[in-house]
């Protein structure tokens, strides 16, 4: 119940650093190969730049004539698919994480230029938006003004939990029937919606955080410190995505 994100829950986290418990007691591990959060930072911008780069690929492709929606799609597959191999398979992390963050852009590069043509200069401000959430998020738990007590936890997961299920649920109503979920359009409770959604996924981040503190604390593996930088661009993307569907509501009350 450490993180909702799949990529930081307890039980990797355990299960590494058990490993890591063994490693240490017959002396073949040392400092530089045990996880550290400046490690996970470095590794974390590695894979945004990765990430930033591929998406400006796109971009700059989709505005020169090209449908973006086929390497959107393809990058959005590509990156469930390299998710749950890392999920399973956390060690290979070092390889998965940069195929990840690539593959992302390509959605994230995709979904960007189809709403800027539909909404001038919302890319700008969801990037703005995101940003912001992270470095205000980042200051609350650095100082201690959010603490992440096994309640908040609770709370947080099971509100992710819902949000993942109502998504699911509408989504497979919407594919084989003629329902339209709650949360599409731009009615006060569309709108809502996503105020709330967003809350919860700016809520992961102080999650996300604490597990990145811990499992440094925890001297797990470094290859723990791609895992866990993987699990926080899940989290950012995810930031980002619904402040597009956000200020796209808002843009269209206009």
């Amino acid at each position: 119940m450490n993180s909702n994100n799949p990529f930081l829950n307890n039980k990797t986290f355990t299960t590494a650093t058990s490993r890591n418990t063994e490693l240490s007691s017959s002396k073949s591990i040392g400092y530089s190969q045990e996880m550290t959060v400046t490690g996970t930072i470095n590794r974390s911008l590695i894979l945004f730049l990765l990430l930033t780069a591929s998406a400006t690929v796109i971009w700059w492709m989709t505005f020169n004539g090209m449908n973006p929606m086929a390497p959107a799609i393809g990058g959005a597959v590509m990156g469930l698919i390299l998710v749950v191999i890392a999920a399973f398979k956390p060690q290979y992390s070092p390889y998965l994480a940069p195929g990840y963050a690539l593959f992302e852009g390509l959605f994230i590069g995709g979904i960007s230029a189809i709403f800027e043509a539909m909404y001038p200069t919302i890319l700008v401000q969801a990037v703005g938006a995101t940003f912001v959430t992270f470095i205000v998020c980042l200051g609350l738990y650095k100082y201690k003004i959010v603490k992440v007590t096994e309640q908040f936890k609770s709370v947080v997961i099971a509100a992710t939990l819902a949000i993942a299920t109502y998504y699911l649920i509408s989504w497979l109503f919407s594919m084989f029937t003629s329902f339209v979920p709650v949360h599409a359009g731009n009615s006060a409770l569309s709108i809502g919606i996503s105020v709330f959604v967003i809350i919860i996924a700016a809520l992961n981040l102080f999650l996300d955080f604490d597990r990145i503190e811990k499992g440094a604390e925890q001297k797990m593996p470094k290859y723990m410190e791609w895992y866990s930088a993987m699990g926080l661009m899940i989290t950012l993307v995810w930031l980002y995505i619904e402040f597009l569907r956000l200020l796209s509501k808002l843009s269209s009350k206009n």
